[in-house]
């Protein structure tokens, strides 16, 4: 029998109405377009053209099971990850576990306040603290539009920046496409050097994000309710299949597009390696209009991210602790470290590289207790993963886990 909690909205009529309503992987799928995307995958493209094209295909691959099996847990459950997790460890675990979860999203939502401060700043010139103030204050006009309207608006406005990032990122395309002959080979496996493999681990492996991980089960759970008929439920998680597959086939594209962008117009050009320098060589080898579209793209991504990673911190909180702290007081709270890090002067890119470094820590405390627990059969029901579900889950949790260690280990010692 599948684990379920009350209260949960019910299953309601209206059932094919409600299969076509998606919306929440697209919520999810901002993970995988922020700034610290941005930066990797310019830098990749700057420096080694179309050669790692396909470790953004094998890495959305797997951001594709991994965010699945999230939003199934939720739908066949009734619960999200933290909310599980919250019931079966201990009182002392479970707080050392939410200290984990608190601190990967916070760094997230600082990540991402940076990067629309940088954004801004890009834009208008305005200062990096100025700017960081700014985006903190729009994300609480988006989360206040959570807190009101409810999440379907919330998505909603989410969608609309998500097509204004991929806007951002796909336009320099059609003003220097790339050589389609070339961008092809990118699809072999294969390296030049210690240095792609390095950059290829920082891909692939800060790939899959554990706030993502933590906040699709809630998001698809709140969306379309828990039903106590297994049939509804096979239904609603097959949509959500089809939810998860669009979303994150449209945040794979704006990722290679990136990478192509920079492969074609940016390659061998110096300064890539920080967000500026790279605007700076876009604007300078594609004309201002592209400058000025990859910016506002910057700035969709940053406020996007942000808010959604607030929303996440909230999920985890009330999942581990069962606290619940309005959005916008979270919002003010960790909006704090990231203004912080901007007055003080530190780079930001490096700033956005070290956050991805500690994302790296809590990969495995949100991958691999998600994979156990959609194997159980005593919690999953009749929706227990297959077996070759379960054999594709742990090859992709070992190697998005195993590649962050060798990210962490060589950040740590100096190699990257």
């Amino acid at each position: 029998m599948a684990i379920s909690t009350l209260p949960v909205r019910p299953a309601t009529g209206r059932k094919w109405s409600r299969l076509l309503l998606m919306g929440p992987a697209f919520v999810a799928a901002i993970a995988y377009v922020d700034p610290g995307n941005v930066a990797a995958n310019l830098t990749a493209g700057a420096n080694y053209g179309y050669l790692l094209v396909w470790v953004l295909v094998a890495a959305n691959a797997m951001a594709v099971l991994v965010q699945y099996q999230s939003a199934k847990l939720g739908l066949a459950t009734g619960m999200s990850l933290p909310e599980i997790l919250g019931k079966r460890l201990g009182t002392g675990r479970r707080r050392l576990y939410w200290v984990q979860a608190e601190v990967v999203a916070g760094a997230t939502d600082m990540a991402e306040v940076i990067g629309g401060a940088v954004a801004l700043n890009l834009l208008f010139g305005l200062p990096l603290l100025a700017g960081g103030v700014i985006i903190g204050l729009a994300s609480m006009l988006l989360l206040a539009l959570q807190s009101s309207r409810g999440q379907k608006s919330f998505e909603y406005a989410i969608l609309i920046l998500l097509g204004i990032i991929a806007v951002g990122f796909v336009s320099g395309l059609f003003v220097n496409p790339p050589d389609a002959g070339s961008a092809l080979t990118g699809l072999v496996p294969r390296f030049e050097g210690t240095d792609t493999v390095l950059l290829a681990a920082s891909m692939l492996g800060a790939t899959v994000m554990p706030h993502a991980i933590y906040l699709h089960s809630a998001l698809a759970r709140d969306r379309h309710g828990f039903s106590e008929d297994p049939a509804e439920r096979t239904r609603l998680i097959r949509a959500t299949r089809v939810d998860v597959v669009g979303a994150l086939m449209l945040a794979g594209v704006v990722n290679i597009a990136m990478l192509l962008l920079a492969a074609s117009s940016l390659r061998g050009i110096e300064g890539t390696d920080t967000i500026a320098g790279a605007h700076a060589a876009v604007t300078s080898a594609l004309g201002p209009v592209i400058g000025v579209v990859f910016a506002i793209g910057l700035l969709a991504s940053g406020l996007a991210s942000t808010s959604v990673g607030c929303y996440a911190g909230a999920t985890i909180m009330g999942g581990l602790l069962k606290v619940k702290v309005p959005l916008l007081t979270r919002r003010v709270i960790t909006l704090i470290p990231a203004l912080v890090i901007l007055s003080a002067g530190i780079e930001p890119t490096l700033a956005l590289v070290l956050s991805q470094v500690l994302l790296s820590f809590g990969i495995p405390f949100a991958l691999i207790p998600l994979i156990r627990l959609t194997g159980k059969r005593d919690v999953m029901g009749v929706h227990t993963d297959s077996t070759a579900l379960k054999i594709a889950g742990w090859t992709s949790a070992t190697l998005i886990v195993g590649l962050n260690c060798v990210l962490i280990v060589l950040t740590i010692t100096g190699q990257s």
